[in-house]
């Protein structure tokens, strides 16, 4: 069904914009604040762009891009907001890369 990356969600500094991908509109209401919040959160904090995107094979990664030459954006500050943001929301994470493999890979929940 799906052969290349999907984007899950994002939030972009420069346009103070976050998107949700409407195929993933059936996702708790709990879990799109989740998500928005801590995209929001990153952007503020270290500037730039993140983008949460599936892999082909469902893993699910972030992706972080900045205008070139941005003296605002914190690439230090975004290596580090990354580590937190994979530790403290690690359960999240797994949750999102389970869901997504069972539900547009079709593979099995074991």
């Amino acid at each position: 069904m799906y052969d290349e990356k999907i984007v899950l969600c994002g939030a972009n500094s420069y346009e103070e914009k976050y998107y949700l991908n409407p195929d993933f509109s059936e996702l708790p209401d709990s879990v799109k604040n989740e998500l928005k919040i801590m995209c929001v959160l990153y952007v503020h904090d270290v500037g730039g762009i993140l983008t949460l995107v599936y892999e082909e094979n469902g893993e699910l990664c972030f992706e972080v891009t900045s205008k070139e030459g941005d003296p605002m954006f914190d690439e230090i500050g975004s290596h580090l907001k990354i580590k937190q943001l994979q530790t403290e929301k690690r359960d999240l994470l797994e949750a999102l890369q389970m869901y997504y493999k069972v539900f547009f890979l079709g593979e099995d929940a074991e």
